[in-house]
């Protein structure tokens, strides 16, 4: 193996999710009509939006790391304050003057 330029990077997924792993086969149609199947063991995702997908087991396993229960509902624009408003804003404006990629 030739040397490379840069040392490992450790990444993470840029969204926040929840999930609950299927006891039992299942199959729905979500509202903009795609079907969804899943076997026991996959996972049932929604994401923040709402909309809700079935990922299998092993690339769920592979790509998420549980953050503890997920017990409260996620917080929406409206009800955030001025200053978690103004934050937001500010980062969106900076990822979008990046070209989509994060900037510290």
């Amino acid at each position: 193996m030739r040397s490379m330029a840069s040392e490992w990077t450790t990444y993470r997924t840029r969204f926040l999710i929840k999930a609950r792993q299927l006891d039992a086969p299942l199959s729905f149609v979500d509202a903009i009509g795609r079907e969804h199947s899943g076997q026991k063991g996959d996972y049932l995702v929604q994401s923040s939006d709402g909309s809700q997908r079935i990922a299998p087991r092993e690339i769920f396993e592979d790509i998420y790391v549980p953050m503890g229960r997920a017990s409260e509902p996620w917080p929406s624009l409206a009800q955030a304050t001025d200053s978690q408003r103004a934050r937001t804003a500010h980062a969106v404006r900076r990822r979008v003057l990046a070209g989509g990629a994060f900037v510290a």
